[in-house]
């Protein structure tokens, strides 16, 4: 046990320093617990290592809304939750945000752990014939999106132009930089469609008193709203080439961001640690990694999945208190200059893409950036900037290579 209670509380640790720290993702702290394996697996055994990565997982999956919320920071996970999450923050509501999203991602594991045990029957059988809907959905759920407003032929230009840079992006990945392990273009991506438009649009003066008088919603309207964002990050998680930021796309289909925002961010955040629940029960039925937590677990034997969902509710719920007593720190943002923070923030979003994915992924926050200003300008919804992952993701399961 000692082992164990080590590594979930390293595990832990490690999962605050990335969900906090922006531009970290968990990946990143996987691949240095893997360069770490010879020196740590004998010491903690195969045991101890997995609860090392499951709880660096739940726990960045809990806290990566805090950044999102306070500095309008986006993550491939957090990416539409910018919008409402730092829009209640400017209500003087940011407490209540992470509050609210903290409690969806609380529901979503309840919910998702018995659909994960569930997974490792029905997953095998249907796997096959399940690929090939990985596109047709993405189709319907854009399609949806797009149609249903008032301004369809902007939404849908935005999609395309979108779909167009992610596919250049993605094309060209291998020009830019890997420091530290962590390139990624999803992350210039994100931070030019959603981050920096927000921050250099943002109103000037001192952020609003952060007050926190209790929730808007019930725990029965989180929990409402949290199972079908539960459905979606079990889609999300079991379907290919799929990720959080395409489960953003789904639940914004049926929960508009900017009319229901806490509806939106309680469902995200069940959707959030739903998928990576899930995610879980995928590797261990059919092998398929979903990022690089499973891919580190290939380095040494699994153990049962009983013990990694275990595991897993543990880390949840300690990451849960660790949520909601960080968003008790909300009040000492009350008064901040909000402008010299957002432009101290959009500098260092800059100097992060450049340092982690070098010039090509500069070029790409220009270009991104660009396009997510748009939005702002004609007065629509950023939801189709999503097109930068699901047209990509759309025409690789229909065997379109470009």
């Amino acid at each position: 046990m000692i082992p164990v209670l080590a590594g979930i509380i390293g595990g832990t640790i490690c999962g605050i320093i990335s969900g906090l720290t922006p531009g970290i993702h968990s990946n990143m702290i996987a691949a240095l617990l893997l360069g770490s394996f010879p020196a740590l697996l004998p010491i903690l055994g195969p045991e101890g290592m997995a609860a090392v990565l499951i709880a660096t997982l739940i726990t960045h999956s809990f806290l990566e809304i805090i950044p999102a919320t306070f500095l309008g920071v986006p993550d491939d996970g957090t990416a539409l939750s910018v919008l409402p999450a730092h829009s209640l923050t400017m209500d003087g509501k940011g407490e209540e945000a992470v509050r609210i999203s903290a409690l969806g991602s609380l529901w979503g594991v309840i919910f998702a752990l018995p659909l994960a045990l569930m997974a490792l029957w029905f997953i095998p059988l249907l796997q096959s014939s399940v690929d090939l809907l990985t596109g047709s959905l993405l189709v319907l759920v854009m399609g949806m999106v797009i149609v249903r407003s008032e301004t369809a032929g902007w939404l849908f230009a935005l999609c395309f132009v979108s779909g167009i840079l992610g596919l250049f992006a993605f094309r060209y990945d291998y020009l830019s930089w890997n420091t530290f392990g962590a390139g990624n273009i999803l992350m210039p991506l994100l931070t030019g469609l959603f981050g920096l438009p927000f921050l250099l649009n943002a109103s000037e003066g001192t952020i609003p008193r952060q007050r926190f008088t209790g929730l808007s919603l019930s725990t029965g309207s989180v929990a409402r709203v949290a199972l079908p964002g539960t459905m979606a990050g079990l889609i999300v998680g079991w379907l290919p080439g799929l990720s959080t930021a395409s489960a953003n796309t789904v639940i914004s289909g049926w929960i508009p961001y900017d009319k229901e925002r806490r509806n939106y961010l309680a469902a995200i955040g069940a959707s959030t640690l739903a998928n990576s629940i899930v995610g879980i029960a995928v590797f261990i039925a059919i092998g398929r990694m979903r990022n690089g937590i499973m891919v580190a677990f290939s380095g040494f034997e699994t153990p049962p999945v009983l013990f990694l969902l275990t595991i897993a509710s543990v880390a949840a719920l300690g990451a849960y208190f660790i949520t909601i007593i960080m968003a008790g720190t909300a009040s000492s943002l009350s008064g901040l200059n909000s402008s010299r923070l957002n432009t101290a923030v959009a500098i260092a979003l800059v100097l992060m893409c450049g340092v982690m994915t070098g010039p090509f992924g500069l070029v790409i926050l220009m270009l991104s950036t660009a396009l997510g200003m748009v939005p702002e300008m004609i007065e629509v919804s950023r939801v189709p900037c999503m097109g930068v992952v699901t047209i990509p993701v759309i025409l690789f399961s229909f065997g379109i290579q470009i």
